[in-house]
């Protein structure tokens, strides 16, 4: 069955909804996930303006400037209740895999 669009969220989705928590623009985008993630997750250009429109179309971000070509984004509510989601659907699948872990110690 193939996942419908952000049903669930890829590490890059996460990391660029989460660094929108301050107003940012592309490069600034790119720069924090690698920062924030120490290097594991990338972001490239094409990936990350291929993915600004359709959060904005699904309301997770919202675009709040225009300077010089640089557009300036942010999280809205409905973002964050995403990433919020997001998190509780990790957090149950870290479980499930500690108890099954635990499972074949006993």
């Amino acid at each position: 069955m193939a996942r419908r669009e952000f049903e669930t969220l890829t590490p890059q989705m996460f990391y660029i909804l989460l660094a929108l928590y301050d107003p940012l623009c592309g490069l600034e985008i790119m720069e924090k996930v690698n920062e924030m993630s120490e290097g594991d997750v990338k972001v490239g250009a094409g990936t990350l303006y291929a993915l600004l429109p359709r959060f904005e179309n699904e309301g997770y971000i919202k675009l709040v400037k225009e300077e010089n070509k640089r557009k300036i984004y942010l999280i809205t509510n409905n973002g964050k209740r995403k990433l919020e989601s997001e998190k509780e659907r990790m957090q149950k699948q870290i479980i499930l895999f500690m108890k099954k872990d635990y499972e074949y110690e006993i």
